[in-house]
Parts: C-alpha cells; sequence; structure tokens
C-alpha cells in the first residue's frame, strides 16, 4: 500500500559512478539484495549518518574510512540483514565485506564504505554476500537500468523503488544530478535518511559538499517521520565525481543547491508516500513561531501522534486530536487564543476553540483525501518549518507484527 502513483524516472549517466547489483540470497533467494557503486579517482564522498546509539557496525565503519582520509572508489550495500547489535562479529564482518572488495577491485579497504539495512541483532549471512560480490562488480555500468536495479536492490520493506533526477545548466556546462533511497518503515531520521545515495558530475571541493548535504538533509530527510523511530543504520552519501562542471560562483551553488535540495525532498517524500501500511500522505506546516526549532517541535508533536495519525486513516474530522498534540507540544508560554489551525482550506481553531463557521462536513471532506495539508500558525513569531508525515493504519502493525515471519 502506498499513496499515489510513481514511476522510477529515467536516469542519464553521471560520468565517474557505476553501479552493479545481484541477487546474493541475503534477503530471500530471486531477489536483488546486494549493490556496489564505484566511484572514479578524484571524486568527493561525503556522507550523514544515524545518530542512534546503537548505530549499526557499518555505520561505524563507514565513518571511520570516510575520516581516513583515502579517496572513496566503491560503496557497498547490502539488504535483508542491518549487522546492528551485533557486537564485534558485526564489526569483524563489516571489515572483511571491505577487505574482500578492496581485494576483487584492487583497492584498499579503507577506500570502501559498507552499508547494511534489515533485520537487527542477527549476524550478517557472510557467505552469502561475499559470494555476491563478483557478480554485482560484474554488473557494473552507468546506464539508467543500473540505477533502478540498484534502487531495487537495497529495498527492504519498501514497495517501491525510489529515484529522483534533475539537470541544470551552470556558468561552465550541464552538471546532472541522480539519487535513491530506501525507507518504509522505522522512519525518522534524524540525521539524513534509511538509506541514500545521491551522485552528480559536478566539480564541489569537500568542504562545500558536506555544507550542501548537511543543509539540504535539514529541508528533506530531517523533516519525515512515519513512526517516530530513528533507526540504527540511517546514511545518506553525496558523491561529487568532478567530471563535469565545476561551481564557479555563488549564483551556480544557488542554482546547485536548489537542484539537489530537489532530489533530496522529492526521495524524501517519496519515502512517506510509501510509508509502511500508508495511506495518506500529509503536510504540516507550522508557522508564527519563535523559532525553527520550535516551529519544528509542534510539527513533530503532531506528526508523532497515533491519535491524530489514525483519524487520518479513518478519515475522521477529529480536530481535537490536532489541537491536544498542538496544546503538548514544548513551546514555553504558549497563548493559545493566538493559535489558528487549518485543515486544507477549512479553519478548525481560532481563539483557544473551534472557528466560528466550521462544518464537520467541510472538515471531513477534507480528511478523505489522500493528500493532506494542516497548516498551524502560533501567532507569536516569524519562523516558521514544514515536516511531512503518513496515517497509522492496520497493515503498519501487521507489517510489523510479521517483519520477521
Amino acid at each position: 500500500m502506498a499513496v499515489g502513483d510513481s514511476i522510477f524516472p529515467a536516469m542519464g549517466p553521471i560520468p565517474g559512478v557505476r553501479l552493479g547489483s545481484a541477487m546474493a540470497g541475503i534477503k530471500k533467494p530471486g531477489r536483488r539484495d546486494l549493490v556496489v557503486i564505484e566511484v572514479a579517482p578524484g571524486a568527493r564522498v561525503s556522507g550523514t549518518f544515524t545518530r542512534n546509539a546503537f548505530c549499526a557496525a557499518p555505520v561505524h565503519v563507514a565513518r571511520q574510512h570516510l575520516a581516513a582520509g583515502d579517496a572513496v572508489r566503491y560503496l557497498v550495500i547490502n539488504t535483508g540483514n542491518a549487522n546492528a547489535g551485533t557486537g564485534e562479529i558485526g564489526m569483524r564482518d563489516a571489515h572483511a565485506t571491505c577487505q574482500a572488495l578492496a581485494e576483487l577491485a584492487e583497492v584498499s579497504a579503507d577506500q570502501v564504505l559498507p552499508f547494511s539495512t534489515g533485520v537487527i541483532g542477527e549476524p550478517l549471512p557472510m557467505e552469502q554476500l561475499l559470494g555476491g560480490l563478483p557478480e554485482a562488480l560484474d554488473q557494473l555500468d552507468d546506464g539508467g537500468d543500473a540505477w533502478a536495479l540498484a534502487a531495487e536492490g537495497i529495498l527492504t520493506t519498501d514497495t517501491r523503488t525510489k529515484g529522483a533526477t534533475r539537470q541544470v545548466t551552470l556558468k561552465q556546462g550541464t552538471v546532472t544530478l541522480n539519487g535513491i533511497a530506501k525507507g518504509s518503515g522505522m522512519i525518522r531520521p534524524d540525521m539524513a535518511t534509511m538509506l541514500g545515495f545521491v551522485a552528480t558530475d559536478a566539480a564541489i571541493e569537500s568542504e562545500r559538499l558536506d555544507a550542501l548535504l548537511r543543509e539540504g538533509v535539514k529541508r528533506s530527510f530531517n523533516s519525515i517521520t512515519v513512526d517516530s523511530d530513528t533507526s540504527t543504520n540511517d546514511a545518506c552519501m553525496l558523491i561529487a565525481t568532478g567530471q563535469g562542471a565545476a561551481l564557479a560562483d555563488d549564483d551556480d551553488e544557488r542554482i546547485f543547491r536548489q537542484a539537489l535540495d530537489e532530489v533530496l525532498v522529492e526521495l524524501a517524500q517519496a519515502i512517506i508516500r510509501d510509508g509502511e501500511g500508508a495511506t495518506k500522505f500529509v503536510t504540516l506546516n507550522v508557522s508564527g513561531a519563535l523559532s525553527v526549532e520550535e516551529a519544528r517541535e509542534v510539527a513533530f508533536t503532531v506528526a508523532h501522534s497515533p491519535l491524530v495519525k489514525t483519524a487520518l486513516y479513518a478519515s475522521d474530522a477529529n480536530w481535537g486530536r490536532i489541537l491536544a498534540a498542538v496544546g503538548r507540544a514544548r513551546v514555553e508560554d504558549f497563548d493559545v487564543d493566538r493559535v489558528t489551525i487549518d485543515l486544507g482550506d477549512v479553519r478548525l481553531v481560532e481563539n483557544g476553540g473551534r472557528a466560528e463557521g466550521y462544518s464537520e462536513d467541510a472538515g471531513s471532506a477534507v480528511m478523505a483525501a489522500e493528500e493532506i495539508t494542516i497548516a498551524i500558525d502560533l501567532g507569536r513569531g516569524d519562523a516558521a518549518a514544514r515536516v511531512w508525515t503518513s496515517d497509522l493504519s492496520h497493515d503498519y502493525v501487521s507489517i510489523n507484527a510479521d517483519y520477521r515471519s
């Protein structure tokens, strides 16, 4: 179950990036579950990772290898097993994965970044994973099909692949951005995304690349939630191969930043549309706050409310649940008389209570739609924030109750 239609976009090649995938039998027979991304020498790679204290072994190793300073040459991603909560064995297996790929590709193990997603607490099936690496390397290609197959190879409970692409013209020429992501449940990233990989042929120095990714993540993957759970394995990577035009000036950077933001937001929204059991795509706009942090606090309090989310699923215009969630947000000196809440184009709350002229029929008509906007104006400042979420359905419970079955 997912909200809206989804067609994986046609993606042109990114000079300096090739992708290969394999059916290694890590998740289940007959499906892609292992992906290798090859990065040409001289490329710059930036990453953001989960803040979960129990972060997975591949997160530790990827951070270490990025910090080592050697130019990244390969990324390896497996699904079906998170290699999280696995202690020393997990670290050994993550390092062994890097070493095995490095030997096959004739690079240093420090030049390989590992990523995993799937069940927590189970050791990696190393025989299958290592056995699939040669096939993934043999399949390396830079064509659009390679991106689509890689997007398929990183899925877990997702019902569809997620991709986004943009092309922009800079002063020195045209550059391309391609991105893929996976994620459907355990979604409240608090850093980036479940797993996301974006590549461009633009020439960007490392410090600027890091800043572009951090800023873009705030406006995209750090603004989504399905179920308020932050995964142990979240990671978002941005690759700039440098084989295309450079960012010549501030105008170029503005153009590139907008394109990158569009890719990241499109991927983030695709995750919400494919949230486990989702039947609604919900935009929460909070304005009139004293700070962006305050606005985000209110937005996420509403987005995480099980009562609000189940009302959304039922198409029940029970606006009191939204009001109650706003009121319990951690905001000091709240003046409820100044707060307004709108459901689509229907005013729900003003002057501390139900808006004059509100009707149940009008509220119910908005709630019946697949895509819903809730706007909350706190009436106390100029800051604003936007968060995207989904509803909470019977299928969400079923999917997670049966996840390991």
